[in-house]
């Protein structure tokens, strides 16, 4: 176990210096619920000095070649990778993911950094005759807010600073008061790389996040969260009609068909279900198994989550850390025990661990009744329901319903027919045979309530532009 020797203390630098602000955040370690560090508590009047710093700097980013940002982002992400173990380490300790986990989130910064940095932004010729050409630019926006999430702290900040940067744009970044420490230590890290004001960690409360949306200087507000947090952003945002792209939950279902070769699949499927301990917006969240493979699934999964290790993050052969948060694990807990009263069974776990931080069994749950909680709301954590069903019509229409529409998957041998049902299934990405396969280079946006906007890929860089329209006059050989 990595212990800390002494209480972590982060400050604030904005615009290139650091100051001391009135208030202190504590952070828990959810492996032991025991403070480990503390950061600044940001006030009103310091996001307005990192909003001036941002707006400041924004139009000599700009000013500067693609090629340019490139170069410093690269930077950015060798400088990230000589500190890979002490960003992993305090990730860790704030978010409860096993050791090995954290750094394959840092890595995951490193990923997107260099797929990302591969994109150009060269004005594109969409329409040329005798006497014009007319081109299409893609200009930065200006100053972003960006908002994100205690599930994969470093790992979803990266899906919104890189992109902004390599378009010239600025950002102000706020991470979760529940995880902060990994994500200020990152702004420090390449504080040094950067021009001053072109990249501020700010870290304080939800409040801060509230005044974040609705400040005058952003233009633009990027936020990962929950769709209750969604819509009021979109609302702040709207009233000075600011771009947003919003990437809220998910409830993913995934379907197995009768043909699916069960020994195959339950690794998989535990392996989609289980990540990050459940907490991840676009991991299964509940199966619907046809009648025929019912109960092998079931026993099959239970079985896996019966054997799977849960613990401290740092002790070796650990799968599953903690819940990041008491609020997280109890919510779990409160799902699976109004699932049982309904008559649910409950095939593997289903309780708290007895011991310091807020760890809770991996939890298979079967028979449950139609429309209980556990089915057709997100628990983002580690309770995955099995449902039968008779009919693939069914299935398709139980998933579909609700106002979720992330991701999907559907499992089988005839992959023809697993593609067929998986074109009827209402999310923005769509699996066959896989699932949480995610890469820089692929767009990721929801439907329904799940979001606004695409991040990742070419389209999601376009996201952090503005297009401009240029009509350039041909001049004929002896025209003056």
């Amino acid at each position: 176990m990595d212990a800390v020797a002494e209480l972590i203390e982060m400050t604030l630098v904005i615009n290139g210096v650091a100051r001391e602000t009135r208030g202190r955040i504590e952070v828990e370690d959810p492996a032991t619920g025991q403070v480990f560090a503390t950061v600044a508590d940001a006030t009103l009047a310091d996001l307005d000095d990192a909003f001036a710093a941002a707006a400041a700097a924004q139009p000599g980013w700009a000013a500067r070649s693609h090629a340019d940002r490139v170069a410093m982002l690269r930077d950015v992400g060798r400088r990230l990778e000589e500190h890979t173990d002490e960003l992993a380490s305090l990730l860790t300790h704030e978010q409860g993911k096993p050791l090995a986990n954290a750094r394959g989130e840092v890595g995951t910064v490193l990923r997107w950094i260099a797929a990302l940095s591969e994109y150009d932004l060269e004005p594109e010729v969409i329409e040329r005759t005798e006497e014009k050409i007319v081109e299409l630019r893609r200009e930065p926006i200006g100053v972003i807010a960006a908002i994100t999430p205690w599930n994969v702290p470093l790992g979803l900040a990266s899906w919104k600073f890189v992109p902004a940067l390599l378009a010239g744009n600025t950002m102000v970044l706020k991470p979760s008061p529940f995880t902060p420490v990994a994500t200020a230590r990152l702004g420090e890290l390449v504080a040094d790389i950067l021009p001053p004001g072109v990249l501020t960690v700010i870290t304080g409360g939800d409040e801060l996040g509230a005044a974040m949306t609705q400040h005058p200087i952003p233009r633009k507000v990027t936020m990962t969260g929950s769709v209750e947090t969604g819509r009021k952003v979109s609302v702040a945002a709207g009233r000075e009609l600011k771009r947003v792209t919003l990437e809220l939950g998910g409830n993913d279902p995934a379907i197995v068909l009768p043909d699916a070769d069960v020994a195959d699949i339950a690794p998989r499927l535990f392996t989609a279900a289980f990540a990050n301990n459940g907490q991840v917006c676009t991991a299964i969240k509940r199966i619907y198994a046809h009648d025929d493979v019912y109960e092998e699934l079931v026993a099959a999964l239970a079985a896996i989550a019966a054997e799977t290790v849960v613990g401290n993050g740092f002790d070796d052969g650990v799968r599953l850390g903690p819940l990041a948060n008491e609020a997280q694990r109890d919510r779990v807990e409160m799902l699976v025990d109004d699932a049982a009263r309904n008559g649910a069974r409950v095939a593997s776990g289903g309780r708290r661990i007895d011991r310091d931080g807020y760890f809770y069994e991996p939890t298979i749950v079967a028979d449950l009744s139609s429309g209980t909680e556990l089915e057709t709301q997100e628990q983002f954590g580690p309770a995955l329901p099995v449902i039968r069903y008779r009919h693939v019509d069914e299935a398709v229409e139980r998933a579909n319903a609700g106002d979720y529409g992330l991701g999907a998957s559907v499992w089988g041998t005839d992959t023809d027919a697993a593609a067929a049902v998986a074109g009827r299934l209402e999310a923005g990405t769509v699996w066959v045979n896989a699932h949480l396969a995610l890469s820089p280079t692929l767009p990721f946006g929801g439907h329904k309530h799940s979001g606004l906007g695409v991040e990742n890929g070419r389209l999601g860089l376009h996201e952090y532009t503005r297009v401009r329209v240029v009509h350039l006059p041909i001049t004929k050989p002896g025209t003056v």
